[in-house]
């Protein structure tokens, strides 16, 4: 990863915030309670503007991991998704325990800011086509306690500069 030491634990979302800064990436974080579903912070929409997200953290048979970020009320077929992002078959969701381990968030704080933890490029990250018309595209800072605005250039930058390709693809129905 550029910049950003590689270590055990995963990074704090006020580091992720100061690699944000090293890169001259604006953003902007709000504070709010904890959100776990797309359902829950629905509620936040007047107060923040743009594209919010859903992440779905995939995996196919041969334990290759995929984060697929798209809008919050999008919906993708797990059944034919893994011909559109290069799967070596159906993909099913990854298990928590990997969710920590390469993206170091949990399950309701998923997002595609844990690029910044997957210092081995062990995920491919799928920006949908969609999602990406938006000007600003919001994210949980690696928590979901908050969500981070930030320019969908400026998204790309970032995954980027963490060493990740991303994959622009139409993924929803």
């Amino acid at each position: 990863m550029t910049d950003a030491p590689a270590s055990a634990a995963p990074k704090t979302r006020q580091e992720l915030l100061a690699y944000l800064d090293s890169l001259g990436i604006s953003h902007a974080t709000k504070d709010h309670a904890p959100v776990f579903t797309v359902a829950e912070s629905v509620s936040l929409r007047d107060e923040i503007p743009g594209g919010h997200t859903k992440n779905l953290f995939v995996k196919d048979k041969k334990d290759q991991f995929f984060l697929l970020t798209v809008e919050e009320n999008a919906s993708v077929d797990l059944k034919t998704v893994h011909t559109i992002i290069g799967a070596a078959s159906k993909v099913s969701f990854g298990k928590p325990e990997k969710l920590m381990e390469y993206l170091g968030v949990i399950p309701g704080s998923v997002t595609a800011f844990g690029a910044i933890n997957d210092v081995h490029n062990n995920v491919t990250f799928v920006l949908d086509e969609d999602l990406m018309k938006e000007e600003v595209i919001n994210c949980h800072p690696l928590s979901n306690d908050a969500t981070t605005s930030i320019g969908r250039e400026d998204l790309i930058r970032f995954l980027e500069a963490t060493g990740h390709t991303p994959l622009v693809l139409k993924v929803t129905a």
